[in-house]
C-alpha cells in the first residue's frame, strides 16, 4: 500500500467520522428545538410561568411535589399562571369567577379531562377517561343510577358494612389499646366499594377476599419505574410508544383480574333469576346492557336536558358495553375507596384534636338516635353539624387538590386567553387556604358552613 493509499483512507476516515458528528448535532439541535419550540405559548396568550428547561420543561420546579409548588407558582407568578411538563402546556387557575367560566358557563369547551398518556384497559373505558360523544352516551345512561331512588335502595348494602365497622371499632374501644383507625377504615371502605361496584363482599366467606384485597393494593401502586415516566416525559414520541407495546406482567395480572371478576359476576347475575339480583351499582350497569328504543326514568331519575342537550335524547339506542361496565367499576375502586378514606382518617384526626367540636358532635348523634333507630336517605338530614364537620374536613384536606380540563377550541375567559389543547389546572388546594376566602385558613372550624347550609336548606 502506497503513501497515496493511505492519504485516501484517512481521508475516508476523517468524512465518516464528520459526517457522523454532524448528524449528531443535526439530530440534538432538532430535538432541543422539538422540546423548546412549544415553549412560547403561554407567553403568547399572557400568561406568566418559570423558565423551563429543555426536555422536560418546570418539571424539577415540583420536585417537592403539588401542593407546595402550587402555592409558590400562584404566589410568584399570579392567580392564572402557568408551566410545562415536557411540551405540554398547563395554565393553573385559581380565581372562583374563571372557575365558574371553566366548569359552568363554557362547560361545552371543558367537559374533557386531561387525556393521560399511559392508560390501560379497565381503567381507559371509565367516564373520567372518556371523551366528547363517548363520554356523553356513557354519562346519559350512568345519571340515573345516581339518583335518589336507586341511592335508597343500595343503602342497605352500606348499612351492612358499617356494622361491620362498628363492631370492630368496638373490639379495640373494649380494650383501650391504641389502633391504626386509618387501616379499619380502609377495610370499610374496601367493603362497600366491592359490594357496590363488583357484587362481591370482602368479609363474606363465600368470596376469595385474600385476593381481592391482594390485588386491590397492587392496583394502587405504580406499574411503571420513576426513571422511566421522566423518560417519558422528556422523550413522549419516543418513549409512550415503548412503553405501550413493552410487556407488563405485573400491570396485566391486576387488570386482568378486575376485568375477569367483572364478567364472570356478570355470567351469575345472567343466569339468576331478576327478582333475586342484588340490587347495587353493577346490577344497574348491567341493565343497561340491553338495547332499548325508549329510555324510561323515573320522575325522580331526570336530569336537566338544557344541561346535556345532546346526551339525553328521548329515543335512541344506548348501552353499555362489556369494557365500560368494567371501566366503571374500576372507578369506583379509584374514586372511592382511597378518597373516602383519607377524607374519614382525617375527620378523626381533627375531631381527637378539636375536642369541643368532638362534644358537640356527639351531642347532635346522641339526639339523632334518640329520635331514629337506624339512619337512612331522610333522616340522615337532620345531622347538620355533621355535614358541617366533612365538609370543613374536605377544606382543609381535599382528596383531589387539583384536577384539569381541556380545552376544545381557543376561547376567551374573562379576557384571559385560553388556546384549543391546553389544560387547564384547577388549584382546589391553593383556594381552600386563600384567607380572602376562608379566615383562619389553618383553624378547623365546622360553624363557618352555618350560613352555607342555612342558604341550601332553603
Amino acid at each position: 500500500m502506497g503513501l497515496t493509499d493511505v492519504l485516501r483512507l484517512d481521508f475516508v476516515g476523517t468524512n465518516v467520522i464528520t459526517a457522523t458528528l454532524t448528524f449528531l448535532v443535526i439530530m440534538l439541535v432538532l430535538l432541543a428545538w422539538h422540546t423548546t419550540s412549544s415553549f412560547s405559548r403561554l407567553d403568547k396568550v399572557g400568561v406568566r410561568h418559570p423558565p423551563p428547561l429543555p426536555f422536560i420543561g418546570n418539571l424539577l420546579y415540583f420536585h417537592e411535589g403539588f401542593w407546595e409548588s402550587h402555592n409558590k407558582l400562584i404566589s410568584n407568578y399570579g392567580p392564572s399562571c402557568g408551566y410545562y411538563i415536557g411540551r405540554r402546556m398547563y395554565i393553573v387557575i385559581s380565581e372562583p369567577d374563571m372557575i365558574k367560566c371553566i366548569l359552568e358557563d363554557d362547560f361545552r369547551n371543558f367537559r374533557n379531562r386531561m387525556s393521560p398518556d399511559l392508560v390501560f384497559k379497565p381503567f381507559a373505558d371509565s367516564i373520567v377517561m372518556l371523551r366528547d360523544e363517548k363520554w356523553e352516551k356513557v354519562r346519559s345512561i350512568l345519571t340515573p343510577a345516581f339518583s335518589i331512588a336507586k341511592i335508597k335502595k343500595m343503602t342497605p348494602l352500606i348499612d351492612e358494612a358499617c356494622n361491620i365497622l362498628l363492631n370492630n371499632l368496638k373490639v379495640f374501644a373494649d380494650s383501650g389499646s391504641a389502633f391504626d383507625i386509618q387501616r379499619n377504615y380502609g377495610c370499610f371502605m374496601l367493603d362497600i366499594v366491592a359490594s357496590v361496584a363488583f357484587g362481591t363482599r370482602v368479609n363474606s366467606q363465600k368470596t376469595p377476599n385474600d385476593i381481592f384485597v391482594k390485588y386491590t393494593r397492587r392496583f394502587f401502586e405504580p406499574f411503571i419505574f420513576k426513571p422511566l415516566l421522566i423518560l417519558a416525559v422528556a422523550f413522549p414520541f419516543i418513549m409512550i410508544p415503548l412503553l405501550r407495546i413493552l410487556p407488563n406482567k405485573k400491570r396485566d395480572e391486576v387488570n386482568g383480574f378486575f376485568i375477569n371478576l367483572i364478567k364472570n359476576i356478570s355470567t351469575l347475575r345472567d343466569q339468576q333469576d331478576p327478582n333475586e339480583r342484588r340490587t347495587d351499582f353493577l346490577q344497574l350497569m348491567l341493565d343497561a346492557r340491553i338495547p332499548t328504543t325508549d329510555i324510561v326514568m323515573e320522575q325522580s331519575d331526570r336530569v336537566s336536558q338544557d344541561d346535556f342537550p345532546e346526551a339525553l335524547p328521548k329515543k335512541q339506542q344506548k348501552w353499555l358495553s362489556d369494557d365500560e361496565i368494567a371501566g366503571q367499576a374500576t372507578l369506583f375502586l379509584i374514586a372511592g375507596y382511597e378518597t373516602s378514606n383519607s377524607t374519614l382518617s382525617f375527620g378523626t384526626y381533627l375531631l381527637a384534636t378539636n375536642p369541643q367540636c368532638q362534644e358537640k358532635l356527639l351531642q347532635e348523634v346522641d339526639d339523632f338516635f334518640s329520635k331514629h333507630d337506624i339512619p337512612d336517605y331522610e333522616n340522615i338530614q337532620e345531622l347538620p353539624y355533621l355535614d358541617m364537620v366533612i365538609a370543613e374536613t374536605l377544606r382543609m384536606y381535599p382528596p383531589a387538590f387539583r384536577f384539569t380540563r381541556e380545552a376544545a377550541k381557543d376561547c376567551s375567559v374573562l379576557q384571559q386567553q385560553i388556546p384549543a389543547g391546553a389544560i387547564i389546572e384547577i388549584a382546589v388546594g391553593h383556594l381552600h387556604y386563600k384567607p380572602k376566602f376562608w379566615p383562619e385558613p389553618e383553624k378547623f372550624i365546622p360553624e363557618r358552613y352555618m350560613g352555607l347550609l342555612f342558604k341550601s336548606q332553603c
